[in-house]
């Protein structure tokens, strides 16, 4: 079966996080994985599925504002090193732009450089911003402008 990236729906949320240390390792993100993302912005919350199950996913939303937040992504740990976070990347992107999004952001600690360099090879502009989550939370902020398509061209 090939690899399909398509919208999450709730058991795909549970199975992620039933198998979720497949994804994150010893780090506990259970509770960054919300449910009302899935339910409220189905659209830009997606999965890569396969055969053998959820390989890697993305969960995010489109502010107001036109950004397009990229709240988690992660890839399974047999599924690394296959361009599999940049093609989730490409599938968050397309459907931030169906929702409206103008641009990309994400966010991590300042120590995930595994993450800070995935994003610059992906093109992301990157600040440190000091406080960014709270007092004392500096964070890497990454942002980047989304292409416009042929037909949101201004006139």
């Amino acid at each position: 079966m090939p690899l399909r990236i398509e919208p999450a729906g709730l058991a795909d949320l549970r199975r992620v996080l039933a198998d979720h240390p497949r994804y994150w390792g010893e780090r506990d993100l259970r509770s960054l994985h919300l449910t009302a993302l899935v339910q409220e912005f189905g659209p830009t919350c997606l999965v890569a599925r396969a055969g053998d199950g959820i390989r890697g996913y993305v969960f995010g939303f489109v502010t107001p504002a036109g950004t397009g937040y990229v709240h988690l992504v992660a890839t399974r740990d047999d599924a690394r090193g296959c361009g599999l976070g940049r093609r989730l990347y490409e599938a968050f992107a397309e459907a931030a732009r169906r929702e409206g999004g103008v641009r990309l952001k994400a966010i991590t600690s300042v120590g995930n450089t595994g993450s800070i360099a995935f994003h610059r090879r992906l093109g992301f502009e990157v600040r440190i911003v000091d406080d960014y989550n709270g007092p004392g939370r500096t964070m890497a902020v990454f942002q980047r402008d989304l292409p416009l398509l042929p037909d949101q061209g201004l006139t």
